[in-house]
């Protein structure tokens, strides 16, 4: 071990002589983006063959759903041993996917734990390959961050290139599991929100490469969905688009507001195995009932694209008697766009790892697909289902992600082509312009953005986001007790270089303030010294004139706006004196951060 540490360190003064930054960073994005392929590879992998063996335990096969009683009780099973890892062999908070990446941006300079590396990537098994409805996409995603982040650790790069290689994790792992590189770099700007500077365009871009190629050798040519558009695109089509595009909006914020009032009725709970008992039997239901709802959800997807909506909407199922019915199959379809949010958040909310990224598109494709089936069914100008259900795709994506430019170019990815490319665009901006007004945030980012969290392309935003205000709390401020006198404040005066004097009572809690310069009158009326007491003397405050320990930059950036205040008191939440928050100190530092931004 000694001659393996002497040895790196050698390597290490090398580089530090021979090689810049940047080529470093390049070099180690072409590492980052082959293990995040890999573990794509590994993880699609895995589930497929565990998915395959537990739906053949009942007889069943794999990309039929269900249809038998196994799948009741499949999802108790896999929720029940993904609590069991996380509790007892993680033991401890495995993370929120995509969240925990965006708050490791904003909050821990890049940092992730190293077995998030690994951990994400267990649990999304035990749930998916169980029937867990939720999507691979994010724990990969989160995995691929965190392989990013650890390798820039290990290989002491800065924290800016720390930040750096996490983004591009996060993309070798888009890219690798849908192998589509734009998709994967577009995936880290608009969701992680990272921004595209010359700086960090070529390793993201690198990386994803990387993971693709990685996951064409390994995995062959195939792509998640198969399909070639056939039907070019004509003006006429315009007015269904966009009526595809209003639809797409309602699916997107019912899907946002749905998995947030289920995951929030869960977290009331505070005994797992209630939560267990009721998501799991929740969701067997909902599986047995329509078994499109069976883990991911891709394959039914497939089998519509394919033109099989038999197979994909009463395969196993006990609608199966309806088969023939294009009215009960709308209902299907309807009530499949209405369920998968439901079943999404039961999954999460009850115990279970996954994502919403490939809930999302699965929702995209039966809207697109409804709305296309419902329009041919009632005799309007036909319209391709398949050609729909991808332009759906991309626009819940859009809606629930607030991605329009990944969700565009993911879809002309993994379809081959960019023959769709008008369609896509149309949707996807009727979508986010009509869930704007209701979401203003992503799926990943709206509980961030609530506790002041979130990084954003805003750089303004961002540069107070960043900055740890704590570490600028000025703490020489000479204190006086709220039961003391005069004297207590001019023997303050003596021994300080302020002033401010905080009044505080015996635990230490703020209680008021004394400013010198309304003392000039007293402090040579020697005669006053005992008379006066500092409750007479002291000023009284309001919310304008404090903060708390735990609140954002923003809101201290506001305070000082909105109050023309040049000093701010600090206060722990028991309201315990922590000392004083400059505006000359807090500006300044904004300004050290934006030169720092702008030298990248």
């Amino acid at each position: 071990m000694s001659k393996f540490t002497a040895l790196y360190k050698k390597l290490y003064i090398w580089r530090l002589h021979h090689v810049s930054e940047q080529s470093y960073l390049l070099m180690l994005s072409v590492v980052v983006g082959v293990l995040s392929g890999l573990a794509a590879v590994l993880l699609k992998t895995i589930v497929h063959l565990s998915g395959r063996f537990v739906m053949d335990l009942g007889g069943a096969h794999f990309a039929t759903g269900g249809g038998n009683m196994l799948i009741l009780f499949a999802p108790l099973v896999g929720i029940l041993l993904t609590v069991l890892f996380v509790r007892y062999v993680i033991k401890g908070d495995i993370g929120h996917g995509i969240p925990s990446v965006l708050l490791a941006i904003s909050r821990k300079k890049g940092t992730l734990p190293p077995r998030n590396m690994y951990s994400s990537l267990v649990a999304s098994t035990l749930t998916v390959a169980f029937g867990g409805s939720v999507g691979l996409e994010a724990p990969i995603a989160s995995t691929g961050s965190a392989i990013g982040s650890n390798v820039g650790r290990l290989f002491h790069v800065s924290p800016r290139g720390v930040k750096l290689l996490l983004g591009c994790g996060a993309a070798g792992a888009i890219a690798g599991i849908f192998k589509a590189p734009l998709a994967g770099v577009l995936f880290t700007v608009e969701v992680l929100m990272f921004d595209m500077t010359m700086t960090t365009a070529v390793p993201l871009l690198i990386s994803a490469l990387s993971a693709s190629t990685v996951a064409y050798f390994l995995m062959g040519q195939q792509v998640q969905f198969i399909f070639k558009v056939a039907e070019d695109f004509t003006l006429s089509q315009i007015p269904f688009l966009v009526v595809l595009g209003i639809f797409c909006a309602f699916s997107s914020v019912y899907f946002l507001r749905c998995t947030d009032k289920v995951e929030s009725w869960f977290s009331r709970s505070r005994s797992w195995v209630l939560k267990w008992i009721a998501g799991g039997v929740a969701l067997g239901v909902m599986i047995f009932l329509f078994p499109p709802l069976y883990g991911e959800g891709y394959w039914a997807l497939t089998e519509l694209l394919n033109g099989s909506n038999d197979d994909a909407l009463f395969a196993s199922s006990v609608f199966n008697i309806f088969r023939d019915n294009g009215w009960v199959a709308l209902i299907i379809l309807f009530g499949l766009i209405l369920l998968k949010p439901v079943a999404t958040a039961t999954t999460i909310g009850s115990g279970g790892v996954g994502g919403t990224f490939g809930p999302s598109l699965v929702v995209g494709g039966l809207s697109g697909y409804f709305i296309a089936a419902l329009g041919n069914y009632i005799g309007l100008p036909t319209q391709s289902t398949a050609n729909f259900a991808l332009v759906g795709m991309a626009a819940v994506m859009t809606g629930v992600m607030h991605a329009p430019f990944m969700g565009v170019f993911l879809i002309a990815e993994i379809t081959g082509g960019y023959a769709l490319m008008v369609p896509l665009l149309i949707t996807a901006t009727v979508t986010y312009i009509c869930v704007q007004p209701f979401e203003k945030h992503s799926i990943y980012a709206r509980k961030l953005a609530d506790k002041g969290d979130l990084l954003t392309h805003n750089k303004d935003a961002s540069a107070w986001q960043l900055m740890d205000l704590k570490k600028l709390i000025e703490t020489n401020f000479a204190t006086v007790p709220v039961d003391g006198t005069l004297r207590d404040v001019v023997n303050a005066i003596k021994n300080s270089k302020r002033n401010l004097f905080p009044v505080l009572d015996k635990e230490g809690h703020f209680l008021g303030l004394i400013v010198m310069d309304d003392l000039r009158h007293l402090i040579f009326e020697t005669e006053m010294y005992d008379s006066v007491t500092i409750k007479e003397l002291m000023m009284t405050f309001d919310d304008k004139d404090i903060i708390h320990l735990d609140d954002s930059p923003l809101e201290v950036v506001k305070k000082f706006q909105l109050g023309n205040r040049y000093n701010l008191i600090v206060v722990d939440q028991k309201g315990k004196y922590q000392g004083f928050l400059s505006r000359a100190n807090t500006f300044s530092a904004y300004r050290r951060f934006i030169s720092a931004a702008s030298e990248e």
